[in-house]
């Protein structure tokens, strides 16, 4: 039998660990994965776009597992009553090929989003950060703040967004964290004074320039989250220039990332090599570094890996018969059959 997780099942996993605990733990797989990136059998996703926004396939493998993700992004999709991005994905067997878990990734994206900037933030970062500027205060933007907060030591969050609708939301959901200061901004420049690190998740599914490098002081940490698909920027390529870019998969995010925007010689580096030790992240405490963030597959392996182990260690979750279980394998008609389905042979006589 195949686990299934919904919403609320997800909700009550949550709940039985916190979600401070349920994102450091989520960090501990991410980090350990990424530490074995060359074990695993990648590639960019595969995406239908149009004029409206993109439905995305997200697999991956290594020898011991396989997932995926079917993910979307529809900018306009709130003025109709859903989310931008909603998402479902399935992890499986490798030897066997039998799908271990079916998984809701919608809420799950979003935190683990979030925990993969945190992991790039602390590979990249200055050591000591306190002040994060968040341009953008959509659905991501609570995951993005409560993951530094708890994860990172950030005290000391300052917001804008042009709706001033979506930072009320923001503002009255991070009321639960007393120890963090929220700066409502009245513009992005406002925003970024005096950030250590400056985090940009926005939803505009347009060539977009977000942040620019007179925003952006000397040190400083850029989490470019939501310039995530062919034709969508946030960050100014002039500020792109000026810093030391990280990336997930290179030929992903040359095509979907912020990087679209320059030459395809210009040089970026794999954040799994600073997670794993084999290259240096900052240079100096001056560097300007910027993780070009467009999500990778990795990342929700790790998610669904947690989860199914998070759920099997609580028995959370409903078993569902996704695939057949069979006596004789040989005999999948066996199940027609024996459900009466057939019940007038003759009509084809």
């Amino acid at each position: 039998m195949t686990l299934f997780i919904d919403v609320n099942t997800l909700t009550n996993l949550i709940s039985k660990v916190g979600l401070p605990n349920f994102m450091q733990q989520l960090l501990d797989y991410m980090q350990s994965d990424f530490k074995k990136w060359e074990q695993f059998d990648k590639s960019a996703r595969t995406a239908a776009h149009s004029s409206e926004g993109v439905i995305e396939l997200m697999p991956i493998a290594d020898q011991q597992q396989y997932s995926f993700k079917y993910v979307n992004g529809h900018p306009n999709n709130p003025k109709n009553g859903y989310s931008t991005v909603m998402a479902f994905g399935a992890f499986a067997d490798v030897a066997s090929g039998y799908p271990l878990l079916l998984s809701e990734l919608t809420l799950a994206t979003a935190i683990r989003t979030a925990v993969t900037s945190v992991m790039a933030a602390k590979a990249l970062a200055k050591p000591k950060v306190d002040v994060m500027a968040m341009i953008g205060s959509g659905a991501q933007s609570e995951f993005q703040a409560i993951a530094f907060h708890c994860l990172m030591g950030v005290n000391t969050l300052r917001i804008f967004d042009i709706d001033s609708k979506a930072m009320d939301k923001l503002e009255l959901h991070l009321k639960q964290y007393p120890k963090l200061t929220v700066i409502r901004c009245k513009n992005a420049e406002h925003c970024c004074q005096d950030a250590d690190i400056i985090t940009t998740v926005t939803a505009d599914k347009n060539f977009a320039t977000i942040l620019t490098a007179d925003m952006v002081s000397p040190g400083v940490h850029i989490n470019g989250v939501g310039g995530d698909c062919p034709g969508k920027t946030e960050i100014s390529a002039e500020l792109l220039t000026l810093g030391k870019i990280f990336v997930e998969h290179e030929p992903q995010t040359r095509v979907e990332g912020d990087i679209q925007q320059l030459p395809p010689e210009h040089p970026v580096n794999a954040i799994w090599q600073v997670i794993a030790g084999k290259i240096k992240g900052r240079d100096n405490l001056q560097q300007i570094t910027i993780f070009d963030s467009v999500g990778f597959a990795l990342e929700d392996f790790s998610t669904l890996r947690y989860l199914y182990d998070l759920a099997t260690q609580f028995e959370i979750g409903e078993r569902v018969e996704l695939v057949p279980s069979l006596s004789n394998p040989k005999d999948l008609f066996g199940l027609i059959n024996a459900s009466g389905a057939i019940n007038n042979a003759s009509v084809c006589a």
